[in-house]
Formats: C-alpha cells, sequence, structure tokens
C-alpha cells in the first residue's frame, strides 16, 4: 500500500511538472547591485547564492522547494536559498515564515503603503525578507500572507531597486516572469486586493547594522587617537622663537 501511494504521488508530481509552464526568468551580476560592495560577508553569500539559482532557468513549481524539480514556488525558493546558507530550521510556507520573523526578528510592518517610496522603507536592507498577503485566496491564515521575497538591494545602472523570488506573473524592467528570477521591487498601488505587509531581517543571520556599529566605533577611535598623536607631535616640535 505504501509502494502504490509512493508511486502515486511520484506520478502526480510528474504530471504536475510536464504542465509548468516554461521558465522565463532575468539574472544578473552580484556587482550590478549596489549595496553588494559594502554588505556584510554573510550578506554578499546570499545575494551571490540567489543569482546562481536565477541562472538555472527553473520554472515556477507550486509545491516544490527543489531545483531538482525544474521548478519552485516563492516560499520554496526562499526556504531553500536560506538553507544553502545554514539556516537549516526556515518554515515552509510563507504564512510560517511570516510568524517564523515576527517571533524571531524584528518585523516593520507596512499598513497602507502602496509605494516604495514611503518613508517606512527607509530600514530596508539587502537580504531582509519581504511579505505579502492577498495574492491568492489563504482559507483561515491570520494574517492571510501568500508571497514571500528577499530584498537584493539597488542597481547601480538606474537606482531601482531589485529582489529575488519565484513567481508566474511579476515583472522586471517590463519583461513578465515565470519561474525563479529576479523582480522589480514593487508593492500593490491602492484598490489592488493584494498588500505588502512586512519586510524584516532573516532570524539568525548577521546583522548588517551590528556590523556597521562596529565599523564606527572602530573609525571614532581611529579619528581620537589620530588626534592625540597630532596632538603628542606638535608639542614635541621645536620653537621657533
Amino acid at each position: 500500500m505504501i509502494r502504490i501511494f509512493s508511486i502515486l504521488v511520484i506520478c502526480g508530481f510528474s504530471v504536475l511538472s510536464a504542465g509548468a509552464k516554461p521558465a522565463s526568468v532575468a539574472s544578473i551580476d552580484p556587482e550590478d547591485i549596489a549595496e553588494y560592495e559594502t554588505a556584510n560577508p554573510a550578506v554578499r553569500a546570499l545575494i551571490e547564492n540567489a543569482l546562481k539559482l536565477t541562472d538555472k532557468k527553473l520554472t515556477y513549481q507550486f509545491g516544490s522547494n527543489s531545483p531538482s524539480n525544474k521548478g519552485m514556488d516563492c516560499s520554496g525558493t526562499v526556504q531553500h536559498t536560506l538553507q544553502t546558507m545554514g539556516l537549516e530550521s526556515v518554515p515552509r510556507s510563507s504564512y510560517a515564515m511570516y510568524h517564523w520573523a515576527e517571533e524571531q526578528s524584528e518585523l516593520t510592518h507596512t499598513p497602507g503603503v502602496t509605494s516604495t517610496d514611503d518613508d517606512v522603507f527607509e530600514g530596508l536592507k539587502p537580504g531582509d525578507l519581504l511579505f505579502w498577503e492577498g495574492t491568492y485566496e489563504t482559507g483561515d491564515r491570520n494574517p492571510p500572507i501568500s508571497h514571500v521575497m528577499i530584498f537584493l538591494g539597488t542597481l547601480k545602472k538606474d537606482g531601482e531597486g531589485v529582489v529575488f523570488g519565484a513567481s508566474d506573473g511579476r515583472r522586471y524592467r517590463g519583461k513578465k516572469i515565470c519561474g525563479v528570477s529576479v523582480f522589480d521591487w514593487k508593492v500593490p498601488s491602492k484598490g489592488s486586493s493584494s498588500k505588502f505587509v512586512a519586510y524584516g531581517p532573516i532570524p539568525g543571520f548577521p546583522d548588517q547594522t551590528e556590523e556597521e556599529e562596529v565599523e564606527k566605533e572602530s573609525a571614532n577611535v581611529a579619528g581620537e587617537l589620530k588626534t592625540v598623536l597630532e596632538l603628542l607631535f606638535k608639542k614635541r616640535q621645536p620653537s621657533t622663537r
């Protein structure tokens, strides 16, 4: 009985895979991202791993979290990418990821936001998780989280934001995408059935702000030391009178 069930599951998934749309994706190089060179090593590695997946030409495949299936869905793509970074406890669904991030880190909620230029996004950093609701019917989920992606940063060539994940229908610079890809950083407009609801750091991932604080403190110490040395040197200079 177990063997028959396994065969049905495998065959059923094969049918789903065969019926998936052909991949139509876009990719960029890590160096195309303005923040890449100054990001901490963990964030740089995340960007690199994400963009390697976009080169595999994977389609959008609902229910999949493995590139071996020739496609993945949004949460499967995020889960797989983070697991390759050593984060084994990443939940499978966008809804579970939202609560995971809410409980273990600090999410910034964005009620009513309709533009990425909104001041609420001042704290958005490369590597942050992005959450939407209402992109499809979610039943009794509370909140009705239905989509997740990762913010990569802004492109050097146009200053516009870019995100990573999987979708069937979102766009990248005018191109309609189906698959694991980079996408334009957009949020739903007013009146849309979907909403952007929150963003925040990946739980257990190195916090770039902590590294920035260390760098600032080091710079302050170096500046103070320079001032002290300059004063000592000045005192040792012979008088010209």
